[in-house]
């Protein structure tokens, strides 16, 4: 062939698919954008997540910042699509051609399956795709797999997402595929200048979130420009969500997210500590000194760990739902206190556990995960310090021991037993992620020997999704919750049953520690969720009622007031309080919290801090306290941010370095 002419044919073919690698660049940029409205007016409107008086102006920017940050998205799968055509443009258009259906379907696939996934996900965590999506292999997969068939029907959404596809696929390669071709009579040259031109500004976008320079760039971390959390989550779309979750996670494995030295970590743990910054041995700075016992000691002590057991349906304003009623009542009674103002540890169960079970803070540290945590306890542990004071340790969990490899965990942190699903009753009944609560309560009882002094941590499932509990079997006054909604709420049968699950796991709760004084009179018993943020009745709940947690003790010997009237923590002051209320005067233990009983007055946790009296986000300079009672807000923005670095310093430390405080131990740190 005639080297002129195979030059012409062949810029002209490499002409014709940078235009056609055009016209899908600007198909991506307008389908993510589609997604991102479809997203923000489905859920945002349609479901009520946008938070009443979000303007017109604050959509609009989420959409802009979004579209920017989607350039970027655009700029990768465009790439992702026609990279591997490079070896096939040459030598066959029809090969080419099938190449190119087949990476596009690729895309065109797994955008319609995260599109049609991320409805469901926000609905659970208020987010759009995040790091727990990358602690699957560390959950239940077969209980996870069940849930997602039986509450988000994934079979039928998986046909939707294909269909989808589909549709988009044979839009594009029976449409906008021969959109430049018009043109290919056009100077050859002249086009393959301009096209240079046009892939060199839209690569600039595409590495810059949209912007010419690092200086304006947009990325995961700067888009949420609104005060509206859920705009600033509709920015992101679904594969920006999922880098995020990403990084995140290996931020969580890698500690990437704490930068601490070691100088600092001394100066606020003696700080904390009130004493001198005066020795390398955080151990030092955390032992405690016990001020003597508050209550006669307990023979029994049953720390209960409730999931998804929000603080929200024990205030007053919802008293008309009646699905806290049992908790309140025990709450109430002369031998309880309660506090209000309390965080998890987390966002999630595993959270939750590692708070109590090892006394340590939420610090970018998955602890489940790390050889140290089944080497030996931390020596902040709460099985260890429970043995010291006499105490057989017990851990009861209503699933199986591999979700999150509980059960090696907690005997690792020193916990003498583990029971998990395989000890419960063959004719329980429960979801896949474990057993009724009301079976698991009986078990405890059973099992718990009057003559062995007992420490028991219980963790059970029933308030969780599949809610697949029947409730009208169990008895749950689904009408009287009805009429206590909200007249707009009435009709919406999913927070129904989601309500009559908390109810449930209530009504049992409370049977549970009527039980357990009758039996054991002489028992101490501890309430708290495992974290909050899974429903409420809002749709747009505030900072408290979203995040917070009830914390309540109760038994022989405690009464109104042995909490601090200003009281406030979160789950790393589980232990201690415990501690100082029954530990004989100068015994001496390690701790990162601090009793409620002795006046601790603050609680933090991976991003928020709260006091009896306003709470607020832990990543923000200067804090900005939301009132939670109305009075007004008096913080001390300097102790409240030592407190904060503190405890997550330490709580980073210490597990992932051990005591020594040595910068040599930093070396090589990404």
């Amino acid at each position: 062939m005639n080297g002129a002419l195979w030059s012409k044919l062949h810029i002209s073919d490499l002409c014709l698919w940078l235009e056609r690698g055009l016209a899908l660049f600007l198909f991506y940029l307008v389908l993510l954008t589609l997604a991102r409205l479809c997203f923000i007016f489905w859920l945002g409107m349609g479901d009520g997540y946008l938070e009443a008086g979000t303007s017109s102006s604050d959509v609009m920017l989420a959409v802009w910042q979004g579209f920017k940050l989607s350039i970027q998205t655009t700029g990768i799968l465009t790439v992702a699509t026609i990279a591997p055509l490079a070896p096939f443009v040459f030598f066959s258009d029809k090969l080419t051609e099938k190449v190119a259906k087949f990476t596009s379907g690729i895309v065109f696939s797994t955008m319609s399956v995260m599109f049609v996934a991320s409805f469901p996900y926000y609905r659970q965590f208020h987010s759009r795709f995040n790091q727990l999506l990358f602690n699957t292999a560390n959950d239940d997969v077969y209980a996870l797999a069940v849930s997602l068939v039986q509450e988000f029907y994934l079979p039928l959404r998986l046909v939707a997402a294909g269909l989808l596809a589909y549709i988009l696929w044979r839009i594009f390669w029976h449409g906008l595929y021969h959109c430049f071709e018009w043109i290919n009579n056009f100077a050859r040259l002249v086009r393959l200048v301009v096209l240079i031109i046009v892939y060199n500004l839209l690569a600039t976008l595409s590495v810059y979130g949209g912007s010419f320079g690092w200086e304006t760039a947009v990325d995961w971390e700067n888009a949420g420009v609104t005060k509206n959390d859920f705009l600033n989550e509709a920015i992101l779309d679904d594969f920006q969500a999922v880098y995020r979750g990403h990084r995140l996670n290996g931020r969580f494995l890698a500690c990437n997210g704490l930068n601490f030295t070691t100088e600092q970590i001394r100066d606020l743990a003696a700080h904390m500590a009130n004493r001198p910054a005066d020795t390398d041995n955080l151990d030092v700075y955390l032992t405690r000194t016990a001020q003597g016992a508050q209550i006669e000691r307990p023979k029994h002590i049953f720390v209960i760990i409730s999931e998804s057991f929000a603080n929200w349906p024990m205030l007053d304003k919802y008293a008309s739902l009646h699905i806290a009623d049992g908790v309140k009542s025990i709450a109430n009674a002369e031998d309880s206190d309660y506090c209000p103002t309390f965080l998890p540890n987390g966002s999630s169960t595993v959270s939750a556990v590692t708070g109590v079970v090892t006394g340590l803070a939420d610090a970018n540290l998955y602890l489940t995960t790390m050889p140290e945590s089944f080497a030996a306890p931390y020596p902040t542990a709460a099985a260890p310090v429970m043995e010291q004071l006499g105490y057989d340790t017990n851990f009861w969990y209503a699933g199986p021991a591999s979700w999150e490899r509980v059960g090696a965990f907690t005997e690792g942190q020193g916990f003498n037993h583990f029971y998990g699903i395989g000890d419960m009753p063959s004719n329980a009944t429960g979801s896949v992620w474990g057993c009724d609560d009301e079976y698991l309560y009986a078990e405890v009882l059973k099992r718990t020997e009057a003559e062995k002094d007992s420490f028991n941590v219980i963790l059970n499932v029933s308030n969780h999704s599949p809610y697949n509990l029947d409730l009208k079997a169990k008895g749950y006054p689904a009408d009287v919750v009805k009429n206590g909604l909200p007249e707009e709420c009435r009709s919406d049968d999913e927070l129904l049953n989601q309500l009559g699950h908390y109810w449930y796991a209530d009504r049992e709760m409370t049977k549970f520690v009527t039980e357990i004084k009758k039996k054991y009179p002489d028992s101490l018993i501890v309430i708290m969720g495992d974290h909050a943020d899974r429903y409420n009745m809002e749709k747009t709940p505030g900072m408290y009622e979203r995040y917070g947690i009830p914390f309540i003790i109760s038994g022989k010997g405690v009464h109104k007031g042995i909490l601090d009237a200003e009281s406030a923590g979160s789950q790393i002051d589980v232990i201690p309080t415990i501690v100082e209320m029954i530990a004989p005067k100068d015994f001496q233990y390690e701790a990162i919290g601090s009793s409620l009983t002795r006046g601790n007055k603050r609680g933090v946790n991976y991003g928020f801090w709260i006091t009896r009296h306003s709470i607020g986000e832990a990543d923000v300079y200067p804090l900005e306290p939301i009132s939670i009672d109305g009075t007004a807000v008096e913080l001390d923005q300097l102790e409240m941010s030592l407190y904060i670095d503190a405890v997550r310093s330490l709580s980073w430390w210490r597990p992932k370095y051990g005591p020594v405080l040595d910068e040599k131990l930093l070396e090589g740190r990404e």
